[in-house]
């Protein structure tokens, strides 16, 4: 899923880097990190954030940043085999950043593949557009 912010990569990468903003511009109702860690700190690769939404509760492990460039994390349990999302950041031609968000996946169900090709595929577009408005209001880019 794409969408474009206004801001620059350095401001959208800072709010993908605190688990704590998410709430605020993503269908997530709460964040948490495991072990009791601050969701307004800045997320290093190894650290897994609880995300609630509704009653359904995932946690992910940041397992790659690239400074304003990507941000890619892997679910830890729930219904997938493995999940794999990349939130990928360029700076746009007509400026601002153009924001792709992308997962690979396999379900535990089988025969569920396309439940969830559809329903991420919603989702991710939420969180895209709800990130690329939310970078310009931010004060992100102190990083």
């Amino acid at each position: 899923m794409t969408s474009h912010s206004p801001a620059q990569p350095a401001a959208v990468f800072a709010l993908l880097l605190r688990a704590g903003t998410w709430p605020s511009w993503s269908p997530i109702d709460s964040a948490e990190i495991e072990g009791g860690g601050d969701p307004g700190a800045l997320q290093q690769v190894g650290d897994t954030r609880v995300f609630r939404t509704g009653r359904a509760v995932s946690r992910e492990r940041v397992v790659e940043l690239v400074s304003d460039r990507r941000f890619g994390y892997e679910t830890v349990g729930g219904p997938f085999r493995s999940y794999r999302g990349t939130v990928d950041l360029a700076p746009a031609p007509q400026g601002g950043t153009h924001i792709s968000w992308s997962a690979v996946f396999t379900p535990k169900l089988p025969l569920s593949g396309r439940f969830w090709q559809w329903y991420l595929t919603r989702f991710m577009q939420r969180m895209a557009d709800g990130l690329a408005a939310a970078a310009p209001r931010s004060r992100g880019s102190e990083v």
